[in-house]
């Protein structure tokens, strides 16, 4: 009986310990993508749209020339700017050569009856700049992650590629354009890429309260342990 206690304090302290390494390494790897932009929005070295599009990841300050498409329009769900809650809206647009990518116009609430945004699609040929980025991080796959509303609208609560090439029946990239904020096109929006997501001193604030734990449930254990040792004595 007091090893299988053991074995299974030593489970829930190994437990405790992991939870905390990896809030350390999600902060190590959101640090790295900020530095990564940073860096990126600090030249504005724009790179042609065409090529940049056929990058699959990383940041990329990209310009060039898109035709909008004038299929449906993509809302991604649940998105916050500051303590509003609304959605994010995209477009479809193509190069001349017929690459397809997924252009951010921006940010427009959502009210408390849940009435969803008509925003009203862009048409024609536009010359942009903006930022190419992977799209926001799908957290927990849980049910589908795109309905088709009465308008067409293809409403997302998750980011998936493979459900919005299905909808959209195309190949679209695996980046998302998110226009430059200084443009006067489209909705509320900035060159944020943690908007949403914890920043890295959450992350590790909350490593140091899972080591905390883990600290305090070790040295719980181990009187507990003395206790009954020094019982039985």
């Amino acid at each position: 009986m007091r090893f299988a206690l053991l074995v299974l304090a030593l489970a829930m302290e190994a437990l405790l310990l992991r939870l905390g390494f990896w809030q350390l390494a999600r902060a190590e790897e959101k640090q790295q993508t900020l530095q990564a932009v940073a860096e990126v929005l600090r030249d504005k070295h724009a790179e042609s749209m065409e090529p940049a599009l056929r990058q699959h990841s990383g940041y990329t300050w990209a310009e060039g020339r898109l035709r909008f498409d004038s299929g449906p329009m993509v809302l991604l769900d649940n998105q916050r700017r500051g303590a509003q809650v609304g959605v994010t809206v995209y477009q479809l647009a193509a190069t001349a050569e017929g690459q397809s990518v997924l252009v951010e116009l921006g940010w427009l609430p959502v009210n408390g009856q849940r009435q969803l945004p008509k925003p009203k699609a862009l048409s024609g040929d536009i010359t942009l700049s903006g930022l190419l980025l992977p799209p926001p991080a799908s957290g927990f796959a849980l049910g589908n992650a795109l309905a088709t509303q009465e308008d067409g609208t293809l409403l997302l609560t998750r980011f998936d590629n493979k459900a919005l090439i299905n909808a959209l029946k195309r190949p679209v990239s695996e980046r998302v354009l998110r226009i430059d904020p200084a443009m006067a096109i489209g909705f509320a929006r900035d060159l944020s890429v943690h908007s949403n997501t914890l920043p890295p001193q959450k992350h590790r604030a909350y490593a140091l309260q899972w080591f905390g734990l883990a600290a305090a449930f070790a040295v719980l254990c181990t009187v507990v342990w003395r206790r009954k040792s020094n019982a039985k004595r």
